[in-house]
């Protein structure tokens, strides 16, 4: 225990982060790094315990507690405060508030660094944009294996059925009934075949690679359409004079897919349009449908069966794009995504 103790101490005396320790206000204890600020800026104790104690005082009032971030997370309170030294200059810093013990009014203040108060944060962010891809992609990877075994493998099974029996069929050199055995295997081939295209497609499609994102959008509406019978119109105006970046087509095919995948599959929509309209300096892409809408705010979080909304949302913010979705119960969908272009 009093190894512990020691080591304990020895951390709280050394640790970059300024830390003061007080009881009713009163200053108990401040480590090496508290006593250096109060040195090297003439840091009144009494005026950062009188401004959090406001703040405190202000979010305790709060019914939305607000917990965005890593250093949120484990404090109760935080606000930035800005310090000059003695020579002049100023430094930034997040003055941290934690209840040590509320009965005996027991609290301490630690002065961080505002770089690596926002440091921590985009980390933390960073964390678990990569944990909700990395669920995607895994449910992604489970709909192919479903996909494969319900789909692709019970067709092939159905064929080797049917070759099994063209054995009895030519034994009694039956032609018709050779002929149309024959035909059976055929016909179930073939619709295995456009099985393992319609994955292909969906992981990637070709035409977005050889005649780009117009193109794709139409390849995509069309197919979409004949499977489904719900009329999608695509309109597009100068898109086809771009040279769009590569990520910037991907994203824009992807939320086109995902948008009227889901108009069709959750909003019975009868009727989507698809405009992709190049502007001044930016491209926009709208899907439109006169589904049955849904709430907005329910529906931002990864949702465990597709990329989801909260996906769309963060790849096109990595691209330097704006990403928008209207949409009220009984009154369809809007999904908007713009881009800036040279």
């Amino acid at each position: 225990m009093l190894e512990s103790a020691n080591w304990v101490e020895k951390n709280f005396s050394e640790t970059a982060d300024a830390i003061f320790i007080f009881q009713d206000d009163q200053l108990l204890v401040s480590n090496q790094a508290a006593q250096t600020l109060q040195a090297d800026y003439d840091l009144s104790t009494t005026y950062i315990t009188e401004l959090m104690q406001a703040v405190v005082k202000q979010q305790r009032t709060k019914t939305d507690d607000c917990f965005n971030c890593v250093v949120k997370g484990m404090a109760k309170t935080s606000v930035p405060l800005t310090l000059k030294s003695k020579d002049g200059q100023s430094f930034s810093f997040f003055v941290v508030y934690s209840e040590l013990d509320h009965a005996k009014k027991v609290y301490s203040l630690t002065l961080k660094s505002e770089a690596l108060m926002q440091r921590m944060d985009q980390l933390a962010q960073q964390r678990k944009l990569v944990q909700y891809v990395n669920r995607a992609h895994e449910e992604e990877r489970k709909r192919l294996s479903q996909d494969l075994h319900d789909s692709i493998a019970q067709g092939v099974y159905s064929a080797i059925m049917g070759i099994r029996h063209l054995d009895p069929a030519t034994s009694h050199t039956d032609d018709a009934a050779f002929n149309h055995q024959t035909k059976l295997i055929e016909k179930q081939l073939y619709e295995t075949l456009q099985e393992v295209k319609g994955m292909a497609l969906d992981i990637r499609p070709s035409v977005l690679d050889s005649f780009g994102l117009e193109s794709a959008l139409k390849a995509l509406a069309k197919r979409l359409e004949e499977n489904t019978g719900i009329a999608i119109m695509v309109v597009s105006h100068n898109a086809d004079q771009l040279n769009l970046v590569e990520d910037v087509q991907t994203v824009l095919y992807r939320i086109a897919q995902e948008s009227m995948t889901n108009a069709i599959k959750h909003a019975s929509a009868n009727e989507i349009n698809l405009m992709l309209v190049a502007h001044d300096h930016r491209i926009s892409l709208e899907i439109i449908d006169d589904g049955s809408g849904f709430d907005v705010q329910k529906h931002l979080s990864f949702n465990g069966h597709s990329l989801g909304l909260m996906n769309m949302n963060e790849r096109v913010k990595a691209l330097n794009g704006v990403f928008q979705i209207n949409s009220k119960i009984g009154e369809g969908t809007t999904v908007k995504a713009e881009f800036p272009i040279a």
